[in-house]
């Protein structure tokens, strides 16, 4: 589409007002179609016709809820104004997309970012045009028409008044906009006006040495031919269809044509009569709207809407077809878009996308670009298993050689999931969520290679999905509750605590652990309000448990602390407030935290840590062992338990014990206990694990040797009796 310069005359600077604003839109779109149209008005005239319809344009650009059809009756309006010059369709659109915005995209009450307002002037200008080739075709049909209906009147009346029917029937033939042929039944062209020879090419015998039946096009539709056979034996008096012809130099002429039989005077067929209207240049606006549509704007590969078409179509039930297709995401393209800028993140795609291109070449292959980083490759036909992993292979390695931009040489990498299988068993958007969740398993297992779909895997990511969005209502719905499991003293068996374990008792999925959705609460955020409710709730039983158990030493709460409430601002404020409401004695109130979180933490995550400690809360440096286990560590952090980790009692579990987990806990003892830690043992399962780490010095144990975690009314029943 060509944009027309800007009109001289026209001021640098923008018109003062909305309304200003809207006149030198119209004035500027004046200007451009003025020298094409067929009206009567001047041109000031003119543009006070343009000025309604510019505003029209105005509205629909700033309408609350945008839609572009009120355009077609801007572009029907052209028409009515006599603009029906193919270069005024053109102008228009040019100043439509190069000065509506400028000039009317800050006139209208809803704020709209740049990307929105060139996005509705394209569409805007879809629907001027087609208002403007539909309302031109309607115009023609009526032409035609009326010209056949005068063909057909001086075919009557040449019986009557010879002389006078030839002059009016040559009159409208030799002027008509349309072509006009007329031929016998065999097909022989009798008659052909100059506009019809002119849309051929300009040759007449071009047009007169072919018989009509011999105007085969690859591109006519079944049913065109069946009709001219159907009008010429006389069973239809006319057709229309869309039908291309061959010009006499090759290229293709698109009409749209129109056929009706002329019967004599008693009634036999006798001629035909052939209207055509030349709808190249309409085709080819509409193959580059569609175009358009269908590609994307910055790599030229198929986008998301044309992929989704080809993706429906191969999945669609065919016997013996089966489809592949690669889902790839570009690993740390945020990272160079974050460095070297975004305008370089594109030319680095435009780079991907060519690369790619040139993977997906073999028949039945297609590569497309979902948006962003992301792009698809799909191949398609009896043997894809094979051909699928072939084209993942070949996308990688398209990868591997470093991009040069701005100088620097990039590695680029990516992580795809491939699926494969018969068609018509899954829909498209089944395949594409089966695509995304085994990209991201191949990313998590380190980038740069493809992985393949798997039913069971699919499942578990959905139904971590499925957690992830419940999560949230199901804290404020009460489904989660918290089972206790005693921690015991090993010198005497007496049971010197409990730690709290949260569980979710979910409507479909029953009761669920802890390592079923905590990871997904740590990654949503929810963590934070799921932790303080356990603090708020295990806080309130040891207290409960407290006022019934008088006797002995105070009864101690175990309450793990998750990574991000460690960093949480209020963490210590909302302790003091939980431990304050309840009555308990911050002495009573052990917080665990495991080993990973503190490695390597700076004096800025460990000061609340600190505070608490300082209060009298005991802090538990829990899975000890699991980590870097850096006892040199161990003298800044503000713990005063170590709880060794399960995998340190499975050694104990056969007879003899393992001699070296038995030095290892040896060393670790007596280490806490030289700085004053007391050490707590997880996962005990028998008595002789219990005794051998009664001989090594631990203090106190928890596991299913002693009790399973339970309900609370069970820990102060192990309270009234010996726990052992």
């Amino acid at each position: 589409m060509s944009i027309p310069a800007q009109p001289s005359g026209v001021p640098d600077a923008e018109p003062d007002g909305p309304e200003g604003r809207l006149r030198r839109f119209a004035t500027i779109w004046s200007r451009a179609i003025f020298p094409s149209t067929a009206t009567s008005m001047t041109r000031p005239e003119f543009e006070e016709h343009l000025l309604p319809l510019a505003r029209a344009l105005s509205d629909i650009l700033h309408s609350r809820v945008f839609d572009a059809t009120p355009a077609h009756r801007v572009g029907a309006a052209l028409v009515a104004a006599h603009c029906t010059d193919p270069d005024a369709l053109s102008s228009s659109l040019g100043v439509v997309d190069s000065y509506l915005v400028l000039y009317c995209g800050g006139n209208g009450p809803v704020e709209l970012s740049t990307e929105d307002s060139r996005a509705r002037c394209a569409r805007i200008q879809h629907a001027l045009a087609g208002g403007f080739t539909q309302a031109l075709r309607e115009r023609t049909l009526s032409e035609q028409e009326a010209i056949a209906r005068s063909a057909l009147t001086a075919r009557s009346h040449a019986e009557q008044a010879l002389h006078a029917t030839e002059a009016r029937f040559r009159a409208v033939f030799k002027d008509a906009a349309i072509g006009i042929g007329i031929a016998d039944l065999e097909g022989n062209i009798l008659e052909i006006n100059d506009t019809l020879t002119r849309m051929f090419g300009g040759l007449e015998n071009h047009v007169r040495s072919h018989k009509v039946n011999e105007w085969v096009h690859p591109e006519d539709s079944p049913y065109v031919w069946k009709y001219y056979d159907e009008l010429v034996r006389g069973e239809r008096e006319h057709y229309s269809v869309e039908k291309p012809y061959y010009r006499n130099d090759g290229t293709v002429l698109w009409t749209n044509l129109t056929v009706s039989l002329l019967r004599d005077s008693e009634g036999r067929p006798e001629y035909q009569l052939a209207l055509l209207e030349d709808t190249t240049e309409r085709r080819l606006l509409n193959l580059r709207l569609r175009y358009e549509a269908t590609h994307d704007a910055l790599t030229g590969l198929p986008n998301r809407t044309l992929f989704f078409e080809r993706l429906e179509k191969a999945l669609a039930p065919r016997e013996g077809m089966r489809f592949g297709l690669c889902y790839l995401d570009l690993d740390g393209f945020k990272a160079i878009n974050d460095s070297l800028g975004h305008a370089a993140g594109d030319r680095l795609l435009v780079e991907v996308a060519d690369r790619l291109q040139s993977c997906g070449t073999a028949p039945g292959e297609m590569v497309a670009r979902l948006g962003g980083d992301e792009f698809v490759a799909l191949t398609t036909g009896p043997r894809t298993q094979d051909d699928v992993h072939e084209l993942a292979g070949r996308i990688l390695l398209a990868l591997a050689t470093p991009i040069r931009l701005d100088g620097r040489e990039l590695t680029v990498r990516g992580s795809i999931g491939v699926v494969e299988g018969p068609s018509g068993e899954r829909t498209a958007a089944e395949v594409l969520r089966s695509a995304d969740i085994t990209m991201y398993r191949a990313k998590a297992a380190g980038g740069n290679r493809f992985a393949l779909a798997d039913a069971e895997a699919d499942a578990r990511a959905i139904t971590r999905h499925g957690l992830t969005t419940a999560l949230p209502a199901a804290l404020d719905r009460g489904e989660f509750f918290i089972e206790y499991q005693p921690l015991v003293h090993l010198g005497d068996g007496s049971v010197h605590g409990a730690e709290a374990l949260v569980r979710w008792c979910h409507p479909q999925h029953g009761v669920l652990g802890p390592d079923r959705f905590i990871p997904l609460a740590e990654h949503t955020g929810l963590i934070v309000p799921l932790g303080r409710w356990v603090l708020e709730e295990s806080v309130r039983q040891a207290n409960f448990w407290q006022e019934r158990h008088t006797d002995g030493g105070p009864l101690r709460i175990n309450v793990n602390l998750s990574p991000a409430q460690l960093h949480h601002p209020s963490l210590v404020a909302e302790t003091v407030d939980v431990l304050e409401r309840s009555g308990l004695e911050p002495g009573a109130l052990c917080l665990e935290v495991t080993e990973s979180a503190l490695i390597g933490a700076d004096d800025d995550l460990l000061k609340p840590l600190r505070q608490l400690a300082e209060m009298g809360v005991d802090i538990a440096l829990d899975d000890f062992g699991t980590g870097y286990s850096n006892l040199a560590n161990l003298r800044r952090l503000p713990v005063s338990v170590l709880k060794l980790d399960r995998s340190f009692t499975q050694g104990m579990q056969h007879h003899p014990a393992d001699p070296v987990d038995l030095k290892i806990v040896e060393g670790i003892v007596s280490l806490a206990h030289s700085l004053d830690l007391a050490v707590t043992v997880e996962g005990v399962e028998t008595g002789a694990q219990a005794e051998q780490l009664r001989q090594l010095g631990c203090d106190t144990a928890q596991g299913w040797y002693y009790a399973r975690p339970g309900a609370p009314d069970r820990i102060h029943a192990l309270l009234l009796a010996d726990a052992v």
